[in-house]
């Protein structure tokens, strides 16, 4: 994985992943997500990213939509607690096209007061597939409840009545504030030079105002731990539990990452996939997932099951973990483990967007991309014993909070 970084005047930081391909891959990101947003107006960083689409002073919705799609490329979006991204896949030829629309969504969207209004009317629409999908709503709410009160504590999609206050200058302060030059990647993967690169977003990009500065982000308190059961109108128990973990800089991060997919992660071999799906056939759905974030981290495990089934399926659950708390992982165990990981690792590279988009995250946490040699040499150095302090750290019973959809 070779790559290349590129710095403009005005703070805004390229990577550059040359790849021999026809197809590349470009993404704009922008270090300002749903905690950054003021009380009383949460979902304004998602409702911005909508609106980016809307109109610029040189393009209407048609313009925007058909820039890309016209030449067989694809442009979208999405909004974290901490990021906001838009990215591109396209032909080799149209780069320039595609820096110059992303510099005309972010820098130069004026948000019509008619498209706010329906705008909001969609966001609506989401908000109630959204609660439809209780396998999705439940991992939101559990992150709500894990850091109630705090900024992370609310979901990206905002509240019914947040966004209906909405305005277009709640939208252009948060953008003053939040979208600064020093915290832009811009990552591309494709058939380029450097200096082709570094021509290109100069002309498109060079012109950006420099802002400077740095979030005033509070780290949320240690979590209360919490047991909470709701009634649904549903057929089938969806259940959570979990707790804050290790942040993007902790030097537990990557052995969490191993216990995790050890745990419950990609495959159909993990721990619980194996015990709770296959040798008892209780849960179509069951996984593990740890989220770092740039201050915290969120490690939940989730289950889907027949309401009958859940105690049983929650015993085997907790089974495990005491397993992985009490015994310490054999030499043997412990190198399948991390090849495995490192393999999935190595496949998930194949995805060349979900990269690039990966490598412009690195950049923003830590200032630096790390090459696959260097993730691998981190997952190699974890031990057995390191992965005992961490699942008594992060799995211990008493740090574990929980939330349970369960049938009316």
């Amino acid at each position: 994985m070779e790559y290349e970084l590129i710095h403009l005047p005005n703070g805004i930081r390229i990577v550059l992943q040359q790849v021999a391909s026809p197809v590349s891959h470009a993404c704009m990101l922008i270090n300002a997500g749903a905690r950054d947003e003021p009380v009383g107006r949460y979902g304004l960083a998602h409702f911005i990213e909508h609106l980016l689409f809307k109109q610029t002073e040189k393009r209407n919705t048609h313009q925007i939509l058909n820039r890309l799609e016209s030449v067989g490329g694809d442009l979208n979006a999405y909004t974290t607690k901490e990021y906001t991204c838009i990215h591109a896949s396209f032909l080799t030829p149209y780069l320039e096209r595609t820096l110059d629309l992303f510099e005309d969504l972010f820098f130069h969207s004026v948000f019509p007061e008619n498209e706010l209004e329906k705008e909001k009317g969609v966001i609506l629409d989401e908000m109630a597939s959204y609660l439809d999908s209780p396998e999705d709503s439940i991992l939101d709410d559990f992150e709500d409840q894990l850091f109630e009160g705090h900024a992370l504590g609310h979901n990206i999609l905002g509240t019914e009545v947040d966004l209906a206050q909405l305005g277009r200058n709640d939208i252009r302060e948060f953008i003053r504030k939040n979208y600064r030059t020093h915290e832009i990647i811009v990552g591309i993967t494709g058939n380029y030079t450097v200096r082709k690169v570094t021509a290109l977003v100069t002309r498109t990009l060079g012109s950006v105002l420099e802002s400077s500065g740095h979030h005033d982000r509070t780290p949320p308190p240690k979590p209360t731990v919490l047991q909470t059961r709701v009634q649904k109108p549903i057929n089938q128990t969806h259940y959570v539990m979990g707790g804050a973990a290790y942040s993007v800089h902790d030097p537990n991060k990557a052995g969490l990452l191993l216990l995790n997919n050890l745990l419950g992660g990609m495959g159909m071999t993990s721990k619980l996939n194996l015990v709770v799906r296959e040798r008892h056939g209780i849960a179509y759905t069951i996984e593990s997932n740890y989220t770092p974030l740039s201050d915290t981290g969120i490690f939940h495990i989730y289950l889907g099951t027949d309401t009958e089934k859940a105690d049983k399926a929650l015993r085997l659950v907790r089974t495990e973990l005491r397993k992985l708390r009490e015994h310490q992982l054999g030499v043997m165990q412990l190198h399948q483990a991390k090849q495995k990981f490192k393999g999935q690792i190595a496949l998930a590279e194949e995805n060349r967007l979900s990269l690039i988009i990966s490598l412009s995250k690195s950049l923003m946490d830590d200032g630096r991309v790390q090459t696959l040699e260097e993730v691998f040499a981190q997952i190699d150095a974890v031990n057995a014993q390191q992965l005992l302090h961490i699942a008594n750290e992060i799995l211990a019973e008493e740090n574990l909070s929980s939330l349970g959809f369960f049938p009316e």
